[in-house]
């Protein structure tokens, strides 16, 4: 058994479990985690509590710190510049003719990386967009396919269950 914390990064989110550390953590405690994608933030959604070793993925990362003040403005500095580069990503998309929908764009937290969600109907060599974006942005960049369920779930909605779309399981 080990305790863990479950952190959600998104609102609609999948939760992942972290190990605490010596950090005492609640349920709404903004952390900063190191996970594969880089340094990212994301809210305790689940206290901390005993879990069984088969069910957590190893290694079991730890909380790196709580979240401050100036962690909070970076998030809000890094919202402000994914609508930016939603802008920017669109007039590339039309420039290079694409046929792809931008849906969303995600800064890490640490800026490491920038990762732009879109639906298309079928594969699409977007290539010389990533290239275009990169000399923009200077700094990685990411295209993720997603679906059409997955776009209803990141802008919201009521599912066919009656439900907020961020409650129900729409990955079925």
């Amino acid at each position: 058994m080990q305790t863990v914390v479950g952190i959600r990064f998104k609102e609609a989110g999948k939760i992942y479990y972290f190990g605490p550390g010596t950090l005492k953590l609640d349920q709404g405690d903004d952390v900063i985690v190191e996970t594969v994608r880089g340094v990212e933030y994301g809210m305790v959604v689940i206290g901390p509590r005993e879990v069984e070793d088969d069910k957590i993925v190893s290694p079991l990362k730890m909380v790196k710190c709580k979240a401050t003040a100036a962690d909070r403005n970076k998030v809000k500095e890094n919202k402000n510049k994914e609508q930016e580069a939603f802008k920017i990503c669109e007039k590339k998309i039309a420039a290079h003719k694409l046929p792809m929908k931008l849906i969303e764009v995600e800064y890490t937290f640490d800026v490491n990386k920038i990762i732009f969600y879109f639906t298309a109907d079928g594969r699409i060599d977007f290539r010389e967009l990533v290239k275009d974006l990169a000399a923009v942005f200077r700094t990685r960049i990411e295209l993720r396919q997603i679906g059409v369920r997955d776009e209803a779930k990141l802008i919201g909605g009521i599912g066919c269950c009656g439900r907020p779309l961020l409650l129900c399981d729409v990955s079925r």
